[in-house]
Order: structure tokens, then C-alpha cells, then sequence
């Protein structure tokens, strides 16, 4: 008989996405976040901000007794103060001080690793990328190394790989839910995709195999996969073709913050633009949007699959990584619909899309009717069409 929580996903989830979404899988999101809590407590410690906070600090007051230097600092000290405060590890004063608490116990992030470890080892990788961004939090604070440099090292580029995975569930799941989006937004034959941002093709890989199941084999004009790190680029060239033999697949470098022309892409061509973790770090998100709106034809389609904010204030394990990435933290910001650099709430994805261009913007799942109950669900597909 199903449990009262298995039965109230029932009510909201559409069928398909039920099966991603069970008991196992919640078990490691739950895992995961506690784990990036204890990291953030560790971080917190080997920054000097815990000694910064024993008397109440505001965050840039923590930041200069810490030593630590602004431009660099500040949204990832914003973050660590909030959540910390958040799960009762800091005090948060009227006055947005925080201060450190007494006697505060300090768990072992590692017991997590070896539970998840039992649990379901698949998610691993999502654990091995939190503990690389928590041993690179000093140095990046402090100016002495960027956060691109120091997460996307040559020697670090096995541990992304393993990531950015359809083999870890933790990451995989923006891809199934994406390709399901997408796979509803595609016209049945004929269509030209452009993907943006593909990485190193787990996306592709997810979309591709689930359209090679469906049929039929000419569902596909064109999949024009797009990647702005090359060493990702020549990755997702050698495989994909191997994987997909039959695929009409097309590689091109580009770089969404700058004209898609200059990647070949022509006006009115695209029947689907396609993007997954990708959109939100856009330095300009009305440019790339009115960029994405000229490559789609007609009544195209945009699908992004993204993490998404459940409510605005509140602070998203997830962003422990990804805060270290200049990119992520500080794009344009616009106070309507992109007030904070990272991910966007259901609200200010939908406010951007309107006010850029494009229409009958639907969420999946529906985040809002989600998020009171369940606020861990985090990651949604976002479909809008061309106006």
C-alpha cells in the first residue's frame, strides 16, 4: 500500500516522472545535502570565518576580518552565513549579523560518503565534486586562484566527467527530465535541434537514445551539439558519433554570451533550442534569450532543464559548488526577473521568458504546486514557445 507521501506525488507528479523520483533516489538527495552542509561547517572553519564570527559580523565584516578578498567573497560568505544559519549552526541577528555558536559540534562529512557509499555508490561523483569545491574554498577566497581555474584543473577534469554522467544519478536526473520536455516540444519529423552548453554530451546522450527508441528514424533533420570548453567539445565528438552511428549529429564551438552566428547558426532555423544546467549562467540572460529566439523558427520551441529555486531567499546546497564560478555569481542582474546571479524561482524564469520574447511558458514538474510540501524537488524542465 503506498505511504501517505508516495500517495500525494501521485496527485502531482505526471506519471512519467514518478519512477525518478522514488524512495532510493530521495534517500541520496537527502544524503547529498546533509553532506554539503557538514562541508559548508568545514569551509566555514578553514576560511577563518568562524573566527571572524565569534563576535557578530555582518558579511562584510566577516569577509575583512577573514582576510578575504571581495570580488571573490562575497556571494560565496552570503551563502555559508544563510545556510549555516538556516540549519541552526550560526546565530542570525535582527541586524543580518551572524554570529558563531559556542561549542558547536562539527560532524564528519565523511560518514555521509560511506553511507551513501552503502546506500547506492552510483552517486559518489556528486560527493567527490563537493569535496573538491570544499578544498578549493580558501585559496579562491583569497584571491590567490580564480574558481574556473582552480575546480576546472587539468587534474580535476576526471572527477567532472564522472559528474557530469548519466551513470550518477544526482546529475542525471535534469537529463531524464529534460529529455522528456523535449521530446514533447519536438515536431515529429523533420526537426533541427541546437543544444547549448551540452558539455561533454550526457544531455545529448539522454535525448538522443530516448528519440532512438521512439522513432521514427527521421524524427531528426539535424542535432547541432554546442559546447563553449573545447577539451568538452572533442570528448562529446569522438563519442557521441560512436554511440548514435545513424544520429545526424553536427559539433560546433560557441559561446552564449556572444551572436550564435558566429557559430554558424541562421536565423528561423531551429525547431527546438535545447539546454540543460546551461541558461543560468548566461552573463547577459535577455541577450542569449533573443539570441536563442531568432535561431528558433516559427512557433519553435526553447527547453532548458535546470535546477530551480524553490523560494528566493532561501539557499540550495547545490550552489556550494557552483558559487566559487565567477559566471554563476555575478551575471546582469535585472531586479523583475533576474535579481541574484545562479538559479531562478519558477516566477522569475517565467517573468524572464515573457518579457523576452516567448510564450506559453510551462514548468515540469510543477515546482509551485510542489515546493510547500516538497522542497527538495529542485530541478524542472522549463518549455516556452516563440511569440
Amino acid at each position: 500500500m503506498p505511504t501517505s507521501t508516495q500517495a500525494e506525488l501521485e496527485r502531482i507528479l505526471p506519471p512519467e516522472l514518478l519512477g525518478l523520483f522514488d524512495d532510493g533516489f530521495v534517500r541520496s538527495c537527502d544524503l547529498l545535502e546533509e553532506y554539503i552542509v557538514r562541508q559548508t561547517a568545514a569551509v566555514f572553519r578553514t576560511t577563518g570565518l568562524e573566527q571572524a564570527c565569534s563576535e557578530a559580523a555582518n558579511v562584510d565584516e566577516a569577509m575583512a576580518r577573514a582576510g578575504l578578498v571581495p570580488e571573490a567573497a562575497r556571494v560565496p560568505v552570503s551563502w555559508i552565513l544563510r545556510m549555516l544559519a538556516t540549519r541552526g549552526r550560526l546565530e542570525r541577528t535582527g541586524d543580518d549579523r551572524f554570529r558563531t555558536l559556542p561549542g558547536s559540534p562539527a560532524p564528519d562529512p565523511g560518514e555521509l560518503f560511506e553511507e551513501q557509499s552503502r546506500h547506492d555508490p552510483r552517486c559518489l561523483p556528486s560527493y567527490r565534486i563537493a569535496e573538491l569545491a570544499a578544498a578549493e574554498y580558501p585559496p579562491v577566497l583569497r584571491g590567490v586562484v580564480s574558481g574556473e581555474d582552480a575546480l576546472f584543473a587539468t587534474d580535476h577534469i576526471g572527477t567532472w566527467i564522472e559528474y557530469f554522467s548519466n551513470a550518477n544519478p544526482m546529475y542525471a536526473i535534469a537529463n531524464a527530465v529534460g529529455c522528456l520536455a523535449a521530446e514533447h516540444a519536438l515536431p515529429v519529423r523533420g526537426a533541427t535541434v541546437l543544444e547549448l552548453g551540452a558539455g561533454l554530451g550526457s544531455g545529448a546522450e539522454a535525448l538522443l537514445a530516448r528519440l532512438e527508441a521512439l522513432g521514427p528514424a527521421d524524427r531528426l533533420a539535424a542535432y547541432r551539439f554546442t559546447e563553449i570548453a573545447p577539451a568538452f567539445l572533442r570528448r562529446a565528438k569522438k563519442a557521441l558519433p560512436a554511440r548514435f552511428p545513424a544520429a545526424p549529429l553536427a559539433f560546433a564551438w560557441l559561446d552564449i554570451d556572444r551572436p550564435f552566428a558566429q557559430a554558424g547558426v541562421a536565423p528561423n532555423s531551429c525547431a527546438l533550442v535545447y539546454a540543460v544546467n546551461a541558461l543560468h549562467v548566461a552573463r547577459d540572460l535577455a541577450a542569449t534569450l533573443a539570441e536563442v529566439r531568432t535561431s528558433l523558427a516559427p512557433g519553435g520551441a526553447l527547453v532548458i532543464a535546470e535546477c530551480v529555486r524553490p523560494f528566493a531567499d532561501r539557499p540550495l546546497h547545490v550552489e556550494f559548488v557552483f558559487n566559487l564560478l565567477g559566471a554563476f555569481r555575478a551575471p546582469n542582474l535585472v531586479p523583475t526577473w533576474r535579481p541574484n546571479g545562479g538559479f531562478l524561482t519558477p516566477e522569475q524564469w517565467t517573468a524572464a521568458l515573457e518579457a523576452n520574447g516567448f510564450g506559453s511558458v510551462a514548468i515540469f514538474p510543477d515546482i509551485v504546486r510542489l515546493r510547500d510540501r516538497f522542497p527538495a524537488f529542485i530541478v524542472a524542465a522549463i518549455t516556452a514557445r516563440r511569440t
